[in-house]
């Protein structure tokens, strides 16, 4: 599965924003059953996930989509499951782990299910989200290796504020507190090292765009290669955010240029400097991510 830029949440008992999500260039939406749901709306949002699941599939998506669960250490979760499973969903977003052990508790749940429902066994992948309680912090590294399911793995500020008791995660300018910080590089750094998609956490203040732009472009400037959205009007910010400029893509031509003009030398000059072959892959990347954007 190619990197996804933007998966945009849709609440799962809303039939409107079904509608206005689909209408987005998102290239995942997330049909969520946990916060964005009251629990007496439940059955009702888990029938309709399933419905629109089942109508997409029959239409061949245009978009990929994920199901947001319930957390594993909850009652709810395997009846989300067991709910959505036969729309035959693309991924499964699993919240509030506290380490690698809920990842590969849910592989083995999607493997009974999928034989179920005569669904490909080890065709639902699985995006952990995997700072949103203190634990987790220390196992990031639990997640090499752990399930050939993981897709990637996203942070989350707002119920890690929760778990630590925490009355807010930003600091006066507006910028993350210390240990926000620490858990969006701890997730960046265990997906470069399990080989899996880094995907950036949601911006909460939904109206400022230009806000965004700036973080979704570090971002992707950082090793993320995606974001995650929490209204429609983020979609287009982001997807610009991640993919590459021209300046961008022209630089990358002249470092793969310069790298074969030397005939597969370690290093060359360029505009006074010395590349080698972090550039190189660097600048592969780059046309790589130009590619996919215009797919």
């Amino acid at each position: 599965m190619d990197p996804l830029r933007c998966f945009l949440f849709v609440p799962a008992d809303s039939e409107r924003k079904y509608q206005k999500a689909s209408g987005t260039a998102a290239d995942a939406l997330i049909l969520d059953l946990e916060d964005s749901v009251n629990q007496d709306n439940l059955p009702q949002a888990r029938q309709m996930a399933h419905d629109y699941l089942l109508q997409s599939r029959d239409k061949l998506r245009p978009q990929s989509l994920w199901v947001r669960i319930n957390p594993l250490d909850t009652d709810l979760s395997l009846v989300d499951l067991a709910a959505v499973m036969g729309g035959s969903p693309d991924g499964i977003i699993l919240p509030k782990t506290f380490s690698a052990a809920e990842a590969i508790k849910l592989d083995h749940m999607l493997s009974a299910l999928e034989a179920r429902e005569n669904i490909q066994v080890g065709r639902t992948k699985i995006l952990v989200v995997a700072t949103e309680t203190a634990r987790s912090l220390f196992t990031m590294d639990s997640f090499v290796g752990a399930s050939d399911r993981i897709y990637g793995m996203t942070w989350g500020a707002e119920d890690l504020s929760a778990a630590l008791g925490a009355f807010t995660n930003q600091m006066a300018d507006g910028g993350y507190e210390d240990v926000y910080r620490l858990a969006r590089s701890l997730c960046l750094a265990a997906c470069k090292a399990a080989e899996t998609e880094p995907v950036d956490s949601v911006y909460p203040n939904f109206r400022d765009l230009d806000g965004l732009f700036k973080e979704a472009l570090q971002g992707r400037k950082t090793g993320f290669t995606g974001k995650v959205a929490i209204h429609p009007d983020q979609v287009d910010v982001i997807n610009k955010a991640f993919a590459p400029t021209e300046d961008e893509i022209a630089f990358a031509h002249r470092v793969i240029g310069a790298f074969k003009d030397k005939g597969g030398s370690g290093t060359v000059g360029m505009d006074g400097k010395m590349l080698d072959m972090p550039h190189l892959k660097q600048a592969r990347t780059v046309l790589t991510m130009a590619e996919r954007n215009n797919a």
